[in-house]
Parts: structure tokens; sequence; C-alpha cells
């Protein structure tokens, strides 16, 4: 009997022994700063919190700091991945942008994300001051990023709102809830896990990517229902405040041509232009560049600081020409030597 004991407590002893060791491999070893699963995990943990309204799930913490594969992320005192505001000049033209990880820049420095380099580029083009306000947040769908403006959108009093549309926001939103303390402590939770569900997928299968995204938007389908509805509503509360609207549609970057989600833009498109709203389809600034050199990493198709330039230089002309034909006193001037053609 008391070799049983003495066996069992030994075995015990050696589990929880190779499982300290294996948290410290985690965080020394695997833990390269760029490990996509760790590296959402700690921007779960460091930057976001449960939002107070369900319909916006979660949102960003305010005034926080961390460093996030690879790229250094500094919120401001409202939760956006943004400079100060508070010193604008009145006569600066100010364009809010709402999205996903798309948007905040996730694994490019704040500099370089599309919203960064916009605000330099029309500032030029247009000969008058801009400020283009980077209000991404990872994780969020186009009903999430609706629900935030609503609260919190004509707080900044725009003069106009770009919503930027990815595929994967017709995904229906989550219920958030606080983390447990273990999901926030352990390294070797998130590898395991990751690990696990990578195993799973190539073993035993799943959705295809490809179906996965088109699945999204058949008709029925609960997400794609709440996107469009939510568009109706931004579009209806930009109307009421003759705030010009502009839909911008970022191609997934795995394929890119044949591009395999031409259908699913042309059901956007004839959303934005039920509202009478402007679309911008994003996938020939980059349509003949070859995927990989346009992510952050090879397991992470995010586009990196390259995509976000040629996103940037593809969008600017043709944003300050939404933005004139929608209010023209909005932007006084044009510069026609636009570093890329119309």
């Amino acid at each position: 009997m008391r070799s049983f004991f003495a066996s069992s407590v030994l075995t015990l002893c050696s589990f929880v022994v190779a499982i300290g060791l294996f948290e410290v491999a985690c965080r020394t070893i695997v833990d390269t700063g760029m490990h996509y699963h760790l590296e959402m995990w700690k921007y779960a943990v460091s930057l976001k919190q449960v939002a107070e309204e369900p319909m916006i799930g979660h949102k960003h913490k305010a005034s926080k700091e961390a460093l996030l594969m690879g790229a250094n992320v500094k919120l401001n005192d409202r939760g956006l991945r943004d400079p100060d505001r508070s010193n604008l000049s009145g006569d600066t033209t100010k364009v809010l942008m709402l999205g996903d990880s798309v948007t905040f820049g996730w694994g490019v420095p704040q500099s370089e994300t599309v919203s960064a380099r916009l605000e330099t580029m029309l500032s030029r083009d247009a000969d008058q001051s801009f400020a283009v306000i980077n209000s991404g947040v990872g994780n969020y769908n186009t009903a999430m990023e609706v629900a935030w403006f609503e609260r919190y959108g004509l707080d900044y009093e725009p003069d106009a709102v770009v919503l930027n549309v990815f595929i994967n926001d017709a995904e229906p939103t989550p219920n958030y809830s606080d983390v447990r303390w273990w999901d926030k402590t352990f390294y070797s939770r998130v590898v395991l896990f990751g690990a696990l569900d990578t195993a799973r997928r190539l073993t035993l299968g799943g959705v295809d990517w490809k179906a996965y995204y088109k699945g999204l938007y058949e008709d029925g389908e609960p997400g794609w229902h709440a996107m469009q509805e939510s568009i109706e509503r931004l579009a209806a509360l930009c109307r009421t405040n003759d705030i010009p609207l502009i839909i911008v549609d970022y191609p997934e970057l795995r394929e890119l041509s044949p591009y395999p989600f031409s259908d699913v833009s042309k059901k956007i498109a004839n959303v934005a232009d039920k509202q009478q709203l402007t679309y911008i389809s994003l996938l020939s600034a980059v349509d003949m560049a070859m995927p990989e050199a346009l992510w952050v990493t090879a397991p992470d198709p995010h586009p990196n600081s390259f995509a976000h330039q040629l996103f940037a230089e593809y969008l600017a002309p043709r944003l300050l020409g939404a933005m004139s034909s929608s209010n023209g006193s909005l932007v006084r001037d044009i510069d026609k030597k636009s570093t890329v053609a119309p």
C-alpha cells in the first residue's frame, strides 16, 4: 500500500514538474515574439476588455502599450491605436476609419498602417490638413464596428467615415465574458491548444477556409444578415449627420489571382449600391504581387507593412475623389500629380 502511495506521489510530482518545464519552455523558447497564437493571446489579455455594450462585445483598454507580433502597440486615452487628437485645428478634415485587425494594423508599426499613411498622403495631395483616425479593433466584425460607431463615433465629429471590410466580417458576434485566471496565466495552455487545433485540422480535416468564408455570405446566414442590417443603420446615421460614408473592401491575401472571393465582393458592392454608398475594392492594389510578400509571417496572412503601403497608395486618390463628390466643400483641391493613376 505504501509502495502504491509513494508511486502515485512520484507520478504526480513528475507530471507537475513536466508541466512546469513545458511552461518554462513556452515562455523562453517557443515565445519568440512572432508566435501567432501567443501574440494574439497577449493582445487579448493585455489590451482588451469586455465592453459594457453586448453588441460591441469587447474593446481596447485605455492608455495601454504592448509589443505584439514585432510591432509596438500604443493605445491612447480612448483606447484607439491613434495619436492624441486633442489639439486638432478647426480646419482639419477628420476621417474616421472603422475596421478590425487589418485596420488596426496587426504586426505593423503604427506609423506604417493604412490610416497613418493615408493621413500623410491626403494632407499632401489635397493641400490641407487631414486626421485619419484609426478605430480598428482586432476580432471585430461589421456589426460590432457599427455598434461601436453608434456609441462613440460621433464624439469624434468626423467629416467622413470609412467602413473597412474584410471577408470574415460576416461572422456572428460572439458572447464575451471575463478571461479566467488560468487563461490569463499559462503560455503552455495557449501553445498546447493551438498545436492540438492544428493537428486536428491536418489529421481529421475540417471546413476548407475558402468554403468557410463563402459560406458566411449564403442567404439566410445570421452574420451576413447582421452585416447588411448594420451597414443600413450606419448609412442612415451618416446621412442624418451629413457625413460621407465610403466602404473599402480589403482582399484576403492567401490567393489573389484568380481571386476566389469575387462573388463575395460583388455581394458587398451590391449592399453599398443599395445604400447609395461609394464602394472601393483594394484587390487591384495587390493582385499582381506574390501573396507571401504581403503577409506578416508565413502562418499569419495579415497584411504587412508593404501591403499597407500598396493599399494606402491605391486608396488615397480614390478616397479624395469619393469625399469630393459627396461634399464639394470637404476637399478643396485634389493634386492631379497623385502617385497612383486612377
